[in-house]
């Protein structure tokens, strides 16, 4: 059914960018939060009518209530909220800054926490909570370790939160997401220690390169099939990789 009202954080490039395209193309209504205002402004305006854009800093509780209180002035219910926004930085745990742990804590893991805990008395019975994570939760990538712990603790609260609000008939799903690239994709990473997480990879028996990387276009379907499941229907996780073509 078209016209649900859609929330995606991270929404100003990568994947959050391109699921917005995509629902409003289908004709929902999207909401797109990101850091900067004028980013996600720029992304809602290309969209055009179907696209409204929030400024929305998902490590900041006072953020993440300002932000939904906004929302709520236009759309008082929501059917989906996707937490896409995260932070991606290889780095030994030995080598990493203050920043580096606590940026990246706060952005995968306890970003989800605060936004879902706003979105919750927003969403209509039947509605969906995507939490995006990463295959690295069960694969030997190396300097991941702060990645890693945030997306296995996301899942974990995946799986509670769906039991949490089993009564409210709102649902939440996991996509272990593979590597990706598109328009707007940033590793956050420095040419130097991209070289050595490449080295260190190698070292540990794979090449991330021949591993394949998905382009966004073609994971949308999938989130398309998760929005589209009829109410009595739950995935828990859904999980998929990269491939190179034929």
């Amino acid at each position: 059914m078209a016209d649900k009202v859609i929330v995606i954080t991270g929404a100003n490039g990568g994947l959050g960018r391109a699921l917005a395209q995509r629902f409003a193309a289908d004709g929902e209504k999207v909401v797109l939060l990101g850091r900067s205002l004028e980013k996600v402004q720029e992304v809602a305006s290309s969209i055009g009518a179907n696209a409204m854009a929030v400024a929305c800093e998902v490590t900041s509780p006072d953020s993440v209530r300002a932000a939904f209180a906004e929302i709520a002035k236009v759309h008082p219910k929501i059917d989906v909220l996707v937490n896409n926004a995260a932070i991606f930085q290889p780095s030994p745990i030995e080598e990493a800054s203050d920043e580096h742990i606590l940026t990246g804590i706060l952005t995968n893991l306890a970003g989800p926490m605060l936004c879902s805990r706003s979105a919750i008395p927003m969403l209509n019975r039947g509605g969906l909570i995507i939490n995006i994570s990463s295959e690295s939760v069960d694969f030997p990538f190396p300097y991941l370790l702060v990645y890693q712990s945030t997306k296995a603790g996301l899942e974990q609260f995946s799986k509670g939160l769906h039991k949490e609000l089993e009564e409210k008939g709102i649902r939440v799903t996991t996509v272990r997401a593979g590597q990706m690239m598109g328009p707007g994709s940033s590793a956050n990473m420095d040419p130097e220690m991209g070289m050595r997480f490449f080295q260190a990879c190698v070292a540990r028996g794979f090449n991330p390169m021949e591993r394949g990387i998905t382009h966004y276009d073609s994971t949308l379907g999938l989130f398309r099939y998760l929005v589209d499941l009829p109410a009595d229907m739950h995935i828990d996780i859904a999980t998929y990789q990269a491939r190179k073509p034929d």
